[in-house]
């Protein structure tokens, strides 16, 4: 029987370096970039060592994943419970800091195990954010439009906030303005008087 395969400690500088560049390489050059060797060579370690923390790539990615996830969570909560939760949510679904977020969608579509993750953590801060997006409107006394629940609201904003985030990063801005103004508008409607709450 063999022996467990020693792995480095997770409180580690050299583990938080490995994260750095990865997460710095993701940014810069996108997931493709990330690779054993290459991190190894931007963290001026041996790619043993990288292996040493990270038994596989998909665990290097996911480690930069769960350290980053459980603090924006943290983020997104403490925004959304501010006088204005409408306009936090906003800002939090177009804001272009979602770009790893849109890094690791993206490495999803290759790898079942990033798929799973992102999937189980997409799940908790949707919830998490229903949650907190409910009591805030109750507690401002936002009412919403007839027929628009805090769910639906949640899904409509997370999803144009990507769309004109994914596209302004391509350079597209066709139909933005309009569709910009439409939020500005709706928000000083339904949350005008909610920064004196």
């Amino acid at each position: 029987m063999t022996a467990p395969r020693r792995m480095g400690t997770e409180s580690s500088k050299t583990r938080q370096l490995l994260l750095d560049v990865t997460e710095r390489l993701m940014l810069d050059e996108g997931y493709a970039a990330v690779g054993v060797r290459r991190v190894a060579r931007e963290a001026e370690v041996a790619p043993a060592l990288v292996l040493y923390y990270f038994r596989t790539l998909d665990d290097l990615f996911l480690a930069v994943m769960r350290r980053r996830g459980d603090e924006e969570l943290e983020r997104q909560i403490r925004l959304l419970e501010g006088p204005q939760p409408l306009r936090a949510l906003w800002r939090l679904n177009s804001h272009p800091g979602n770009a790893l977020t849109t890094e690791f969608t993206a490495l999803a579509n290759h790898r079942k195990a990033i798929r799973a993750e992102l999937a189980a953590r997409a799940e908790r801060y949707r919830e998490a954010q229903l949650e907190v997006l409910t009591r805030r409107l109750a507690e401002t006394g936002v009412e919403l439009p007839p027929g628009v629940s805090p769910a639906v609201l949640l899904m409509l904003t997370n999803a144009l906030g990507r769309i004109i985030m994914m596209e302004n990063t391509m350079g597209m801005t066709a139909r933005h303005a309009e569709a910009l103004a439409f939020v500005e508008q709706f928000l000083q409607r339904y949350e005008s008087g909610a920064a004196d709450s």
